[in-house]
């Protein structure tokens, strides 16, 4: 049940959008027992983002998981992430945050995990 959600203030062209929608699906397999099935990932492009106060390309990622996944995959999630975004928007891995918010609670389908 992961949620990918990437704000930046790069244009990003709707073929980049499923670039990165694709390639942020093969990343989650970084986080045992996640996968593309249940991911859902949102791009908020042309956002107003200044970083060190500049409005160079940047990005603040939020991924919210369900569960505790170690800080090693997490990590090697965080450098896919990276990857992704200097690949598609030439976004330097340095203009990049990416923050976790991890659960245990998780509601879906009317109900919680």
């Amino acid at each position: 049940m992961p949620f990918i959600n990437v704000k930046t203030n790069a244009s990003v062209p709707e073929e980049k959008m499923t670039n990165i929608k694709s390639k942020l699906g093969q990343a989650i397999t970084a986080i045992p027992g996640k996968s593309e099935n249940w991911l859902m990932v949102g791009i908020e492009p042309g956002y107003a983002l200044w970083f060190k106060g500049r409005p160079d390309p940047a990005a603040m990622v939020e991924v919210s998981i369900f569960g505790s996944p170690s800080s090693s995959a997490l990590s090697d999630l965080t450098g896919k992430i990276t990857s992704i975004l200097n690949a598609e928007l030439g976004i330097p891995a340095a203009s990049v945050y990416v923050k976790y918010d991890c659960t245990d609670d998780w509601g879906w389908n009317g109900s919680n995990f």
